[in-house]
């Protein structure tokens, strides 16, 4: 639970930050900043990807869990849920807008720093990393850009962007204990083989980080799962 409490507490000090200078930061800084911590990914996914000594299985995972989530299409189901949500909490009526204007700028501002910090791919493999036993290093690198984000945020919405990290909490930390709690069942070979998927989508996550290519990492997901089941299978 040391990553997401990391994020938790980084979500909060960037939200209290940004209250205090109510501005943002110099978008050059920002970038640069972006930069690094792609770089960073990018380097966390190549020693995870190296884990494994089975690349066939590596491939056959990547590839079949590629192919499943593009077929049940997940990102675009993740993303018609956070259009969703945001819709909710942007919709009011012109009552609404005289009566509680206040509210419904606070329940935005939550909403959307709530699904920004928790719907992604980095949310759920850092959990799993930390969930595994594993120095939660993804999780302590999204830890900084949630921070930086909660900066802006705060800035424009308010002490709201605070109580976002409570979903982060809950969400986070559930995949956590879940990912403890399915460690007990796995072999070292079986968690070298999911560690090193988990690598591959590093690799493609930095690679969107520094925008380089857009790789919908969200679809590939299915392979850690496959991952396991061909591991439990063949080896």
């Amino acid at each position: 639970m040391i990553g997401t409490l990391a994020n938790t507490g980084a979500i909060i000090a960037g939200s209290a930050v940004g209250l205090l200078i109510h501005t943002r930061l110099p978008q050059k800084m920002i970038n640069l900043i972006f930069q690094g911590i792609g770089l960073f990914t990018c380097v966390i996914g190549i020693s995870m990807s190296l884990k494994s000594g089975n690349m066939i299985l590596i491939i056959v995972s990547i590839v079949t869990g590629s192919l499943i989530g593009q077929g049940i299409n997940i990102d675009k189901y993740l993303r018609r849920f956070a259009g969703y949500l945001q819709k909710k909490g942007r919709g009011k009526s012109l009552q609404d807008v005289a009566e509680s204007d206040a509210e419904s700028r606070f329940n935005e501002g939550l909403i959307t720093a709530s699904v920004l910090f928790c719907v992604g791919s980095m949310s759920i493999l850092g959990a799993i990393e930390d969930g595994m036993g594993q120095t939660p290093n993804l999780l302590l690198t999204k830890s900084i850009m949630d921070g930086i984000s909660s900066v802006a945020l705060a800035s424009s919405f308010g002490f709201c962007i605070m109580f976002s990290s409570i979903p982060v909490l809950i969400y986070q930390g559930g995949l956590t204990l879940f990912a403890t709690f399915a460690m007990r069942y796995m072999s070292e070979p079986l968690i070298a083989d999911m560690t090193s998927v988990g690598g591959v989508l590093l690799i493609g996550l930095a690679i969107n980080i520094l925008k380089i290519k857009e790789i919908n990492v969200t679809n590939m997901l299915p392979a850690l799962p496959v991952a396991v089941i061909l591991s439990w299978l063949f080896t």
